[in-house]
């Protein structure tokens, strides 16, 4: 017989047998060093290229994605044996300098793995400007 977690998070799996909404590992990374930069890889299963977006801002790169999907099933007459509904998304940032701007950064979405290459940029180096107190008399 079946019985329900109810203390847990797994009632819908088991009432219904596997809700494939669940933490799925969505937005795991990995990142890794190259010799021109980094490779950030990230897991986004059930996403589409079109549900994920990315900026760079203020020296951060962030990656967000959202999604909303609606699994209704009905019977031969048409009522509603199950109705399900999500929505949601997810977001990482990473800090990646001052330096670095959206062109430099590439991206590649395939079978639900988001690669990043990020290239390693120094900032240069900032000019001290003497400046100096005018003195009246």
């Amino acid at each position: 017989m079946l019985m329900p977690s109810i203390f847990g998070n797994d009632f819908m799996n088991d009432f219904f047998g596997g809700f494939p909404y669940k933490s799925n590992g969505t937005m795991q990374t990995d990142v890794s060093e190259t010799d021109k930069g980094y490779k950030v890889t990230m897991n986004l299963p059930g996403y589409q290229k079109e549900d994920i977006k990315g900026e760079v801002k203020d020296g951060y790169l962030t990656v967000t994605a959202t999604t909303s999907k609606n699994n209704d099933e009905k019977d031969k007459d048409g009522k509603y044996i199950r109705k399900e509904r999500y929505s949601g998304s997810c977001s990482r940032s990473f800090y990646v300098g001052d330096a670095v701007t959206q062109d430099d950064v590439k991206a590649k979405f395939e079978n639900g793995v988001l690669t990043l290459e990020v290239p390693k940029k120094e900032e240069a180096p900032k000019i001290e400007e003497k400046k100096y107190i005018s003195i009246e008399g």
